[in-house]
């Protein structure tokens, strides 16, 4: 019987204007298909245009511009759409989602559809749930003393995976899918009995106690930053008094 790190698996990547999923933007996205390691892959990609400026930081990191993503991006609204029936499809068809730290993609294409759809993501997955996989979680319980970071870079070099075109969506989906195929058949002996459904349920438990121990390691350094436990999503900021 084929295990599910060698079996049909999807990923999901977004390039944003910056690092916070409650106001920042997608300008970019891409979900990568492949039905078993080894075969090519479909590729679906989305350029958008945010209709707000693009800060030069973040064109730094990925190399869209504003005068790039206005001539060529789409508008949110249509893409959003797109996005999460894309993803609701996977979802439908019990094929494991890969991404990589899942609480800021997910969350960001939460809030796109709440500005852009007046919906959420919650409500595209209503009757089929993802089944998350996030090569960061994975690695950091499965291998919880190595020292050093764990960025998709990190984890692409320590696993032996190619990642060419870093910091583009589609890219950066496909080295995350690698790299949990990687992780999969390194760790098979604790992973192989372990069903994506079962194996999603635990991630939550395990980013959970991440988060605890680098919130008490932030508190121990005299830093005031807070780490959100929630897992693949975080929930809804509570409204203002």
């Amino acid at each position: 019987m084929t295990c599910w790190y060698e079996g049909p698996l999807a990923a999901f990547d977004t390039e944003t204007t910056g690092v916070d999923v409650e106001t920042d933007r997608i300008v970019s996205a891409a979900v990568v298909v492949q039905d078993a390691a080894g075969t090519r892959p479909r590729v679906s990609r989305w350029l958008v245009n945010p209709g707000v400026p693009v800060p030069a930081g973040a064109t730094a990191v990925h190399g869209l511009t504003d005068e790039h993503l206005q001539c060529n991006g789409r508008w949110p609204a249509p893409v959003m759409f797109e996005i999460a029936e894309t993803l609701a499809e996977q979802a439908v068809a019990n094929r494991p989602l890969v991404v990589m730290n899942a609480p800021f993609d997910l969350t960001i294409l939460d809030r796109e559809l709440r500005r852009h759809r007046a919906s959420s993501l919650d409500r595209w997955l209503d009757s089929s749930p993802l089944l998350v996989l996030d090569p960061r979680v994975l690695d950091k319980h499965l291998d919880r003393y190595r020292k050093g970071r764990r960025t998709l870079t990190d984890l692409c070099e320590h696993y032996g995976v190619a990642l060419d075109g870093a910091h583009d969506a589609a890219a950066d989906a496909q080295a995350a899918l690698d790299v949990v195929r990687a992780v999969g058949r390194r760790f098979a002996a604790r992973l192989e009995r372990l069903e994506p459904p079962e194996l999603h349920n635990l991630q939550a438990v395990w980013h959970a106690a991440q988060a605890r121990g680098l919130q008490a390691w932030f508190a121990r350094s005299g830093s005031e930053e807070s780490v959100d436990p929630a897992w693949p999503l975080r929930p809804d900021l509570p409204a203002a008094a």
